[in-house]
């Protein structure tokens, strides 16, 4: 985008009243707070049971202050392709819809809805901010919980499978935006979040959103452990547009520069203390192979 976003010309308003029921630390109460400022108030939020049904609240105590339809688990993009269909009959095409899901309500129980959205090419937004488990019924492992984590339903060895690759299951339906982000770079989500709104056709946001209880770390450190998912190049920041793959902001700037190693990214987190060496370096050499295919890609 031509007008790069900074904390200077972000609109002052805010759309989420200060009271929340997020916990302490709460990396999704940063994508939210941006996002809805990218989105603005003519938005209907889709939302199916997750931490943002919690951290909202309901009416009439609810803490956002656009209106929200909540709906059921796996029901997100087929209700989000109903408010846009109900749009069009109100003639206020000029109306965000925007779906907003954890990575259990996308990538897990909610995918076919989302699947179906992308293949009949609902103009819908959908945004899913991964905090890589089933966090709000108590850290049970979802489709993105990473390989090794320990969650309670992956209690002593982690998770033995690896991450799914949600954006990239999106971007394969042949969507014209998909996107990934960070709750630790809030400028670069917010940019691309008001990038969605400028174009039609199914949109997809994935979020890595830092859960404090989730991932076991103090509560201080969300944004350093988020801002390290990326510089081990372990979540990388891109868009994919047209079925172009362009790496953004921080990630961008890692082509061709030493990267920090993924055990940083490891040790500041309760979830990761179950790893053994080998499974470490097998990690990083998995993050190197992409990160030279990045650096090959870049040269041709």
């Amino acid at each position: 985008m031509d007008n790069k976003a900074t904390i200077l010309n972000l609109t002052e308003e805010e759309f989420v009243h200060p009271g929340n029921r997020a916990c302490s630390g709460c990396g999704l109460s940063i994508v939210y707070r941006i996002g809805l400022k990218a989105l603005g108030k003519n938005t209907v939020l889709v939302v199916p049971p997750s931490c943002l049904t919690v951290m909202q609240g309901l009416y009439p105590v609810a803490s956002t202050k656009i209106p929200c339809v909540n709906v059921t688990f796996a029901s997100t993009g087929a209700a989000a392709s109903g408010v846009r269909g109900a749009m069009k009959a109100l003639k206020k095409d000029g109306v965000n819809v925007v779906a907003w899901a954890g990575d259990g309500g996308t990538g897990d129980i909610g995918i076919q809805a989302l699947s179906g959205a992308c293949e009949r090419g609902e103009d819908i937004i959908y945004i899913c901010y991964d905090n890589e488990a089933y966090m709000n019924t108590g850290i049970q492992r979802s489709g993105t919980t990473p390989q090794g984590v320990l969650t309670t339903t992956t209690p002593i060895r982690g998770k033995l499978q690896e991450k799914k690759d949600i954006p990239a299951i999106i971007a394969a339906h042949g969507i014209g935006y998909v996107a990934t982000a960070s709750a630790a770079f809030p400028l670069d989500l917010y940019e691309k979040v008001k990038k969605a709104t400028t174009l039609s056709g199914p949109r997809y946001i994935h979020v890595h959103t830092p859960c404090p209880p989730g991932w076991n770390f103090a509560t201080r450190y969300t944004i350093k452990v988020g801002k390290l998912a990326v510089e081990t190049g372990l979540f990388d920041l891109y868009e994919i547009e047209d079925g172009r793959l362009t790496l953004t902001g921080p990630s961008k700037r890692l082509l061709g520069k030493k990267r920090k190693p993924v055990k940083e990214y490891f040790d500041v987190q309760g979830r990761f203390k179950s790893l053994d060496p080998e499974l470490v370096e097998t990690l990083q050499g998995r993050i190197d192979a992409k990160w030279e295919n990045y650096n090959d890609q870049q040269q041709q």
